[in-house]
């Protein structure tokens, strides 16, 4: 069960939201060793005791200190509540579980924006994740993907940016699903400034989540740490088209460590946004082309994808005899005595003369005289099985 976090527990965390960088796993080591209300005294007292942080630089333990001189985390508190957040902390019923598997460089806490319990959504979450530049391909496998796990009851969790991330929010969206948007900035602060739009759509309707207070601005590094709560937050993460280079593999690869679900959908050969995802697929990742191929991997035992095969044509619905004696007729407009059909279909008069009456009952033969030929509707489809005699 779930131990009550104490105020003064609350506000060092908050504090320390200021203080310690995402995924720093000095400060979570420190909050380890000596939890957040002594860790932020050592770090705010007037005088430091040289010993009073070990493995770390003087310089950063310097640094440290002076974040949190500044720290307000009475305001920050004000703010989040002002726009609708809270602070979810370790040891708070609403804390996602599987964020401890990051180990030291777990959350100092999280911000939440929006009225669904960030728990429940995250056992039941997959993450959609990809390229900023994504071609209009790229944009549809995500959607589209999103929405069919949305509608099956998955939350779909990603990033908020500008191509597959955005995409996989507005298909969840889209269908009345449940989306989830991990920021690398405040939960207030619309980044970037051409999703404010989808960013107040998902605090409504969705959860807004970010590591950092109220106000704060993302960095390149910040972008780069958050995807490592994407990837432990969710059962699996599917990319969608990533370059050799993208963000969205550093996703995948912390999905892998943590022992999470790593999912590609495939494109072009040619193309280069696809390079990253084929990558990963000839390694450990697993190849996806919609949400039920997805659900099938994370999902509970009897949750499986559809067998996928072709059309079944009439004749592949023949017995192995008949379908010989259909393969031996000539192309249309020629015809062949039951003689020359039993030769080659390598079977007796009789038996090649029963089963051309049988074809000819199906519609697929005609006869003239003495003489049978393929009907029209036979001839326009390959005189073979599926798959071959």
């Amino acid at each position: 069960m779930d131990q009550r976090v104490t105020e003064g527990e609350r506000r060092a965390r908050a504090a320390l939201t200021r203080v310690v960088e995402p995924g720093d796993e000095h400060g979570g080591r420190w909050l380890r060793e000596l939890g957040a209300e002594e860790l932020l005294r050592r770090l705010t007292s007037a005088r430091y005791e040289s010993d009073a942080l070990t493995g770390a630089s003087e310089r950063r333990i310097h640094g440290f200190r002076l974040r949190a001189a500044r720290a307000e985390p009475d305001r920050d508190l004000a703010a989040a509540e002002a726009c609708g957040a809270r602070l979810v902390v370790p040891g708070d019923p609403e804390w996602p579980s599987q964020l401890d598997d990051l180990g030291d460089a777990r959350p100092v806490g999280l911000w939440v924006r929006g009225r669904p319990d960030l728990r429940r959504w995250a056992l039941r979450s997959v993450a959609v994740v990809g390229a900023r530049a994504c071609t209009p391909y790229g944009a549809h496998m995500a959607a589209t993907l999103a929405s069919g796990l949305a509608e099956r009851g998955w939350v779909v969790v990603s990033g908020a940016a500008f191509g597959v991330d955005g995409a996989a929010h507005r298909g969840a969206l889209a269908a009345a699903g449940a989306t989830v948007a991990v920021l690398a900035c405040g939960v207030d602060v619309a980044y970037p400034r051409g999703h404010a739009g989808l960013i107040g759509r998902i605090a409504e309707q969705g959860l807004l989540v970010g590591e950092l207070p109220p106000g704060a601005h993302p960095t390149p590094s910040r972008f780069i740490l958050r995807n490592r709560v994407i990837a432990a937050l969710t059962r699996g993460t599917v990319v969608v088209e990533a370059e050799y280079r993208s963000g969205s593999l550093v996703t995948a690869r912390a999905a892998q460590r943590l022992g999470r679900f790593t999912m590609g959908v495939p494109g072009p050969a040619t193309s280069g946004l696809s390079a990253g995802v084929h990558e990963l697929l000839r390694g450990e990742a697993e190849l996806v082309t919609d949400a039920a191929e997805v659900a099938e991997l994370i999902g509970d035992i009897g949750d499986l994808a559809p067998p996928r095969r072709g059309p079944v044509l009439p004749r592949d619905l023949l017995d192995p005899l008949s379908a010989r004696v259909l393969e031996a007729l000539p192309p249309r407009g020629r015809t062949a005595t039951g003689t020359d059909i039993a030769r080659d279909a390598g079977t007796t008069v009789d038996e090649a003369l029963g089963r051309l009456y049988e074809l000819h009952s199906l519609g697929f033969v005609e006869r003239h005289g003495q003489d049978w030929q393929l009907t029209a509707e036979a001839a326009r489809r390959p005189n073979a099985r599926r798959g071959g005699a």
